[in-house]
């Protein structure tokens, strides 16, 4: 847990994901927020898989040059370090977003705390208690109409 939502931090969030298998290869399914296609991202992304190739300038050429060519990179199907994205406004489809949710309406909503230690401290007794009692498999209940092209 950070204090931010920083492009830096979720490099190093990354990198002490896959610290206990470098070499491993892993598919991250990620919402679309901007750091989730940043050039730090691609930075790493690019050192983890040994690729030495000039990446190109932010906003200029190459790789980094916009959101797109970063998000390509990162999705990138021959990689062993890669992205999925969810569509856009589509938070129903994260499910770390419905767990959010019941954390929310179970804890957060009313809190009142006067220190980030304690804040968490309580979300801390909350997992370990949601864990315990009411954990169990988000059932997928979508019936709407298919996506269109």
């Amino acid at each position: 847990m950070e204090a931010t939502r920083t492009e830096v931090d979720l490099v190093r969030h990354m990198d002490r994901t896959i610290a206990a298998a470098r070499k491993a290869s892993f598919i991250f399914v990620m919402d679309n927020l901007n750091t989730h296609c940043s050039e730090g991202l691609v930075r790493w992304v690019a050192k983890q898989l040994g690729i030495e190739d000039d990446l190109g300038v932010k906003g200029r050429r190459g790789l980094l040059r916009s959101m797109a060519s970063r998000r390509a990179f990162l999705e990138e199907a021959s990689h062993r370090i890669r992205f999925v994205y969810t569509p856009k406004h589509s938070s129903w489809l994260n499910q770390i977003e419905i767990w959010f949710g019941i954390l929310v309406r179970k804890l957060l909503r009313r809190l009142s705390v006067s220190s980030v230690e304690e804040l968490r401290s309580r979300v801390g007794a909350f997992i370990e208690y949601f864990n315990r009692t009411m954990a169990k498999p988000f059932r997928w209940t979508y019936t709407g109409r298919p996506l269109r092209a």
